[in-house]
């Protein structure tokens, strides 16, 4: 076999090769040692973090078969980091004994996995089961035991017998009574 001997410019040319492929692997190696941790840093806490948006979304919670409240937003958020889902243009009811006993609408609305509580901002109607129909800026409910907190700009109208504006409602966890609080304007009509 008859080898041929590489020219000078092929040496120099595998040289320059050998040179270049040293840098590169040793800018590889550095850059790798240099951000090790740059990526764990950023996960770290995020692991579990889920974050879900969606259209057309329906939370309801319930007990041993029992439902207390759903709530229907065209479009919704929810962060497991917060617990809470955020949902806008909402409809939905609360529900007492075996029936509807609220149901209600608004532009926005949160419920807070933790707190269990759910709270409506923005163009609050509600209707509660007499008939009884309340508008507000901002609606509370915090369990079925427990009062429910509207404020800011309250408009109340029981079957145009009762007529009331007030800065605060409470209303009592059965839906039954309500009370006003703040400068308040009530009227009273008589039916015949």
């Amino acid at each position: 076999m008859n080898f041929k001997k590489p020219s000078k410019k092929q040496r120099i040319y595998a040289g320059l090769f050998l040179a270049l492929a040293g840098v590169l692997a040793w800018a590889f190696i550095s850059a790798g040692v240099i951000t090790r941790n740059f990526n764990r840093q950023q996960l770290v806490g995020t692991e579990n973090r889920q974050e879900l948006d969606v259209s057309g979304i329906i939370l309801t919670e319930s007990k041993a078969g029992k439902k207390y409240w759903e709530i229907y937003g065209e479009t919704g958020n929810y962060n497991s980091d917060s617990k809470v889902a955020l949902l806008e243009n909402v409809t939905g009811n609360f529900y007492s004994g075996s029936g509807v006993s609220m149901s209600f609408e608004s532009s926005k609305a949160t419920y807070n996995e933790v707190k269990k509580q759910v709270i409506m901002y923005n163009n609050v109607h509600i209707v509660i089961k007499d008939g009884t129909q309340l508008y507000c800026d901002r609606l509370t409910w915090s369990g079925s035991d427990k009062d429910v907190i509207a404020k800011g700009n309250i408009k109340i109208n029981r079957d145009n017998e009762l007529i009331a504006e007030a800065q605060e409602a409470v209303i009592s966890p059965d839906y039954a009574k309500f009370q006003i609080k703040g400068k308040t304007i009530t009227k009273l009509y008589q039916t015949k």
